[in-house]
């Protein structure tokens, strides 16, 4: 409420500015187009001059006239508005107040810093006021909280709507050499060429949806690009696992990382040679930066609060979900499945914008691709995911008969071909190349280096 005090005090607001403000205004109508890019009425304190403010605006919309005092009070007077506003009197003084209008934009950022200031006071009423509510869920309250001082957060007093393509063309050319001459991409890299040249790294803001059929490796695929972003790149990776426990994927990251037989692991059948390679493995990983987070069947409330603390705490870089048809939409249990993973999609995408990186999801794909080539349509339970994602990749592999004879004597070395499908990429090409999953070590490599791998490179063979 503008005009009440909060907590018995009176709530931050400077008369002196907002009066500035609307005659620097009402003597130079250009000031209007400055300070109407970020301020709005709910920004004055004063209840007169957010009416004077809005009327000023309706003015502007629907008048051909310049705006001048004479101009506004007639059209005051014709809307009935002239005593909401303060009454003519009063608007006729705001003008004796400015002696400049040069600084009116400065005025209005301070006006826009107190609103800020008020509206974070009332959101720590409210929620007080939640809080004690028991009725309410509490996940929904801290969710509810979290994305309004996100929203506040986000409010820029005077940023720009727009830009002219004089102020961006040089930046961008910049940009763009700077790019070539050190080879870099706007987006993260993922560790493997093919795929690195195609979407040319995973954008900030992007949702990336990784879909397979059960056991062809969508948890091994994501925890491999997962491997070689914290070890190679050092990136700060977040992870969600939904499925697997954080010591089962830990075991996975050494078996990749140190190259040693994960039936051994699992088995606790290691050689001394084999133990002292997983602990070099460990050394290596304990110096990266990845943080795992394992409830299971998590809500999707707690998701977003989760993935915000590890932004706001770590400041990763990406993050991935493993995944999609694992985490509760609390919604009402009547609404159909594919109704509820479109809201989780939804979410996920907007929670990628928020935070300002990339989300790379995990989806099964339907039974319809069981033998064939998985394509958009097949992802499960849900046409939206295909709608919210920015990049879809599909992962396919022959099994049974549809095997080659090459493809059968890769599988006894442990190679399984892997196609790796681009099925959507929002802002560049598609296509389909191939990547060795090593099951041994459950970890996806480039198809040649698994060759030299089998050919005898294995140190702790």
């Amino acid at each position: 409420m503008a005009s009440n005090s909060m907590l018995g005090r009176v709530p931050p607001q400077n008369e002196e500015a907002e009066r500035a403000v609307l005659g620097a205004i009402l003597l130079n109508e250009k000031v209007l187009v400055e300070v109407t890019d970020f301020l709005s009425k709910d920004d004055f304190y004063k209840i007169a001059h957010q009416q004077l403010f809005d009327a000023i605006l309706s003015f502007r919309q629907e008048s051909t006239e310049a705006l001048d005092l004479i101009t506004l009070s007639s059209y005051l007077k014709r809307k009935n508005q002239v005593d909401q506003c303060g009454g003519l009197s009063y608007i006729s003084t705001l003008t004796s107040d400015v002696p400049t209008t040069t600084n009116a934009a400065y005025y209005a950022k301070i006006l826009k810093a107190l609103s800020q200031r008020r509206k974070l006071l009332l959101f720590a009423s409210k929620l007080k006021d939640n809080a004690f509510d028991e009725s309410q869920d509490i996940q929904q309250v801290i969710d509810e909280g979290e994305q309004t001082l996100s929203k506040l957060n986000n409010e820029t007093a005077g940023s720009d709507a727009y830009q002219s393509i004089k102020d961006l063309i040089t930046q961008t050319i910049t940009d763009i050499e700077y790019r070539t001459t050190h080879g870099t991409k706007n987006g993260l890299d993922s560790g493997y060429t093919s795929l690195d040249s195609i979407t040319g790294g995973f954008k900030k803001q992007e949702l990336v949806i990784v879909g397979a059929r059960p056991s062809i490796g969508k948890t091994a695929f994501a925890l491999s690009m997962t491997l070689n972003m914290i070890t190679k790149m050092k990136y700060r990776v977040g992870f969600f696992s939904l499925e697997m426990s954080a010591a089962s994927l830990m075991e996975r990251l050494l078996t990749g990382h140190s190259r040693v037989d994960f039936s051994h692991i699992r088995k606790a059948t290691l050689k001394n040679s084999e133990m002292s390679a997983i602990v070099d493995a460990s050394g290596l990983l304990y110096e990266s930066e990845l943080y795992i987070q394992d409830t299971p069947n998590m809500k999707l409330m707690e998701l977003r609060a989760q993935a915000r603390r590890m932004k706001l705490e770590h400041d990763i870089q990406i993050l991935f979900v493993d995944y999609i048809g694992l985490i509760d939409a609390q919604t009402d249990a009547r609404i159909p499945r594919h109704e509820q993973i479109s809201i989780i999609s939804r979410n996920l995408k907007q929670l990628a914008r928020e935070l300002d990186i990339p989300i790379v999801c995990l989806s099964q794909v339907g039974r319809q691709a069981d033998g064939v080539e998985p394509k958009l349509s097949d992802l499960r339970e849900s046409g939206s995911i295909e709608q919210d994602a920015d990049v879809v990749i599909l992962l396919h592999r022959e099994v049974g008969k549809n095997r080659t004879d090459s493809e059968e004597e890769r599988q006894k070395n442990n190679i399984q071909e892997t196609k790796i499908i681009m099925a959507k990429n929002r802002n560049g090409e598609t296509g389909v190349f191939s990547l060795a999953f090593v099951s041994n070590i459950v970890r996806f490599e480039e198809m040649e280096f698994s060759h030299k791998y089998v050919a005898g490179n294995n140190p702790n063979a």
